[in-house]
């Protein structure tokens, strides 16, 4: 039995779908799961990862754990107690779903200290392990998908700043992978799309996919964190824009790792738009 955790999130939820597919066993877990967010045969247990004692019964009789960092209630989360649950359950295997922040943003409080911490608890558990550390996520761009509907445009900051995004199904590929073979044990990959993507070409993207035209408005930096501090905290907003408008040389570098491990290169996100293009019609 394999157990998932944020299994209602875009990594989660693809994740579940790859393990049916391929045999597995599956248990997922998230706070307000219910059968009907899982495939036949599936069984859905609602825990929060923010109170190990809730995993408890989750974890009773699993032999493997993708174990989401939380997100945005990360500092939430004690690692170490949900280990120890996952231990006394019968766990003997974690793959870590982490941050690229860990090694580029190691300053910071949101994108690495906690995302670390969640790391070091995971290396000293005892468990086998693995850490999958992505950068930002095409799925990020959902949170156009009500402009895209209504008037077909998207409106962003740092329009021609390339970064390249991850399509979250070759993360689930990759916890896959993971959680199937002991070949990935002690190995943290870093996982990125196959080239640089701007917000304007983003945005060209999901035209394609509609087939019809997506107008790119650009935001200012400082109308940017006025809408994003309305849902974010303000130091996690400071240091995404940072990301977004200023990326390091190491947020811009298009990684080995997916191909490496699946045998081909990562998707792109023209494929991811094109997949989920129902979200923004």
């Amino acid at each position: 039995m394999i157990v998932v955790t944020g299994a209602t999130g875009n990594v989660g939820r693809s994740l579940v779908r790859q393990l049916v597919a391929a045999g597995e066993r599956v248990t997922a877990t998230s706070r307000g799961i219910s059968a009907a967010d899982v495939p036949e045969g599936v069984l859905a247990r609602r825990a929060d990862l923010t109170d190990a004692e809730s995993l408890r019964p989750v974890f009773d009789g699993a032999e493997a754990l993708f174990l989401q960092n939380g997100g945005p209630t990360a500092h939430l989360m004690p690692t170490a107690e949900v280990l120890e649950a996952a231990v006394a359950g019968g766990v003997k295997k974690v793959v870590l779903l982490s941050s690229q922040g860990v090694v580029t943003r190691p300053d910071s409080a949101s994108h690495g200290q906690v995302a670390y911490a969640i790391e070091e608890a995971v290396r000293a558990s005892g468990l086998e392990w693995t850490i999958l550390r992505p950068g930002g996520f095409a799925s990020n761009t959902y949170a156009w998908a009500e402009p895209v509907r209504t008037s077909r445009t998207v409106a962003a900051p740092f329009g021609d700043v390339g970064l390249p995004v991850v399509d979250p199904d070759d993360i689930a590929e990759m916890a896959l992978v993971s959680l199937r073979s002991g070949e990935h044990a002690g190995h943290s990959y870093e996982l990125t799309g196959p080239e640089l993507i701007t917000p304007r070409q983003q945005a060209a993207a999901l035209g394609d996919a509609l087939g019809e035209p997506v107008r790119f408005v650009e935001l200012s930096r400082e109308e940017a964190r006025a809408m994003m501090t309305r849902f974010m905290p303000e130091p996690v907003v400071d240091t995404t824009l940072a990301i977004l408008g200023d990326p390091t040389e190491a947020e811009r570098r298009v990684s080995p790792d997916v191909e490496r491990v699946l045998g081909r290169a990562p998707r792109a996100y023209g494929e991811w738009a094109r997949r989920n293009v129902e979200a923004f019609r």
